[in-house]
């Protein structure tokens, strides 16, 4: 029987060279950026160990089967664009970011904090060139799903709203369905006048430009934000929420919970970032929500101190981990694990806590919804949850007999069993 001649060493490694190039290559196109290997539009992994096609389908996220959705941060130079990513998903104190070094390169970074906030952040440099024949914008925009453009509100923003038309009307063409966001940052330096006057005059000519292009039909966000304070999460938070396909189902799921338990105002939160995936339909007020931040990091931080074992294991936030601040105005506030990384903060008046256990009984069907949410994904699942909640406060009688319990609990079991 014949053989095959057998290769020289020497050939065997020129070919894992030449298939070495290939690969890298492929990879090239993939990104959409070969052009950019070593100027500014060079592409950078905010996680190791992910890249290739893996850095674009995430095979691990119940909920997304196609692509995860993508964030573009966009911008002149210097707007704070790197900033913002820092403080919000680093944890990283404001006057820090003074020190950070301007963004020269396309950089990726996956936010996986939970199954609700999974998605990718593409930080990109100020001095990309959209009409750089080598700049494949149109493999960027198809898989995005919100566009935030960040504009300095303490600088000569007509540049800036020049490149805004420029970046909106191409991604536009390329993908209709993106969420167009517009961040006028670094507000803190502004008086409350000028504030107003400046949003109002960069809304009026953004809108003006999209309606002499013929493409009135665009819709823009604008927000006011700074690294300062909590208006930078909150706008997030906004951004987040249009990403998440659940977020009627959880809107509604608040709605029942704090109709049912004598709740003033209800928001779950992902702890890592601080962002609030969803809240009930009452109005947001911008106190309650700096409330809400605050009382997570004072329990973050007292767990950390706290709440480890004494040779430091364990975790800081667990299926455990409840908190109730009282404030001198008779409110409450009340937060409870959820799942591993999402927690639930309430508003509660005083004389309404005093039935702790009505909103705790609520709160385990509400969980349980929850966990039927991460499970079954699009599972119509409100009106059994709608069920489950119905039990509201009962008043004693006029013999002062309390109200049957045991009825209540039988009947509980019953709707549990139809919730699993």
């Amino acid at each position: 029987m014949s053989q095959a001649p057998r290769k020289l060493p020497e050939e065997e490694e020129e070919e894992e060279e030449e298939g070495d190039e290939e690969e890298e290559e492929e990879e090239e196109e993939i990104a959409g950026l070969a052009g950019y290997a070593d100027g500014a539009g060079s592409f950078s992994d905010g996680d190791a160990e992910s890249g290739g096609d893996e850095a674009f389908l995430d095979f691990n996220d119940p909920f997304s089967t196609e692509v995860k959705p993508r964030i573009l941060l966009m911008g002149l130079r210097r707007s704070g664009k790197s900033s913002i990513q820092k403080v919000v998903f680093h944890k990283m104190s404001p006057n820090e970011t003074l020190f950070l070094e301007s963004t020269n390169k396309i950089c990726r970074e996956d936010v996986s904090n939970s199954s609700f906030v999974n998605f990718q952040i593409w930080d990109f440099p100020g001095q990309i060139d959209f009409f750089d024949p080598t700049f494949d914008y149109e493999m960027i925009f198809r898989g995005t799903g919100a566009l935030i453009f960040v504009i300095d509100s303490q600088d000569d923003y007509m540049e800036a709203l020049a490149r805004l038309h420029l970046t909106v009307t191409r991604a536009y063409k390329v993908n209709p369905d993106i969420n167009f966001e517009i961040f006028i940052h670094k507000v803190d330096g502004l008086s409350d006048d000028h504030k107003i006057e400046t949003q109002r005059d960069i809304h009026q000519r953004a809108n003006d430009d999209l309606a002499d292009a013929g493409l009135e039909k665009i819709h823009l966000s604008f927000y006011l934000t700074s690294i300062y304070d909590h208006s930078i999460f909150e706008a997030f938070s906004k951004v987040v929420q249009k990403l998440i396909p659940q977020l009627p189902t959880l809107e509604n799921l608040l709605n029942i919970f704090i109709s049912n338990s004598g709740i003033e105002k209800a928001f779950l939160f992902d702890v890592v970032s601080k962002i609030y995936i969803a809240t009930d339909s009452t109005p947001v007020d911008m106190q309650t929500y700096e409330l809400c931040c605050d009382m997570i990091d004072v329990v973050i931080d007292i767990s950390c101190i706290y709440g480890l074992k004494d040779d430091g294991t364990g975790t800081p936030y667990d299926k455990e981990s409840m908190a109730i601040i009282k404030l001198n105005n008779t409110t409450v506030l009340y937060l409870k694990e959820v799942t591993k990384f999402l927690a639930l903060v309430c508003f509660v008046r005083e004389e309404s806590f005093e039935r702790k256990g009505l909103i705790d009984y609520n709160f385990h069907c509400f969980r349980k919804a929850i966990q039927e949410v991460f499970e079954s994904h699009c599972k119509p699942i409100a009106r059994v949850f709608r069920r489950c909640c119905s039990w509201e406060w009962e008043e004693p009688d006029l013999h002062g007999r309390q109200p049957a319990v045991h009825q209540k609990r039988v009947r509980g079991a019953m709707l549990y069993s139809v919730i699993r």
